[in-house]
């Protein structure tokens, strides 16, 4: 059964920094896509950035310069690392995969990490 778990999540002061990992994508056959997405109370949950299997990001206009979307070289594990964080960053983190693992593919989530920055 496939599991993604998401860390690195906490309570920061604005301007500071965290990184969230989602772990378990060594799990999944024929990952095509890696994103971020997070929600706010009350908001709808949407995308913050993205990695393709060959490398190639993507980042929601409020984010670009201030976060970055990474792979290890296992290709286990993506990182999102978020710096120069606002408290408009406060949300509820989700990783999700996308994969070719079936005729119709495969959309796989995490349970999600909270991030909470501080004025």
């Amino acid at each position: 059964q496939v599991q993604l778990v998401e860390s690195g999540g906490g309570l920061v002061q604005a301007g500071g920094s965290l990184k969230l990992s989602c772990t378990g994508l060594r799990n999944i056959r024929s990952v095509n896509l890696v994103e971020w997405y997070r929600q706010a109370p009350g908001k709808q949950r949407d995308l913050v950035a993205g990695i393709t299997s060959r490398g190639i990001t993507n980042y929601a206009d409020s984010v670009k310069g201030r976060f970055t979307i990474s792979m290890d070289n296992t290709k286990n594990t993506v990182y999102l690392q978020m710096n120069s964080l606002r408290t408009d960053d406060t949300a509820v983190y989700y990783c999700k995969v996308l994969a070719s693992d079936s005729d119709y593919g495969s959309a796989y989530w995490g349970q999600g990490t909270q991030v909470t920055v501080s004025s």
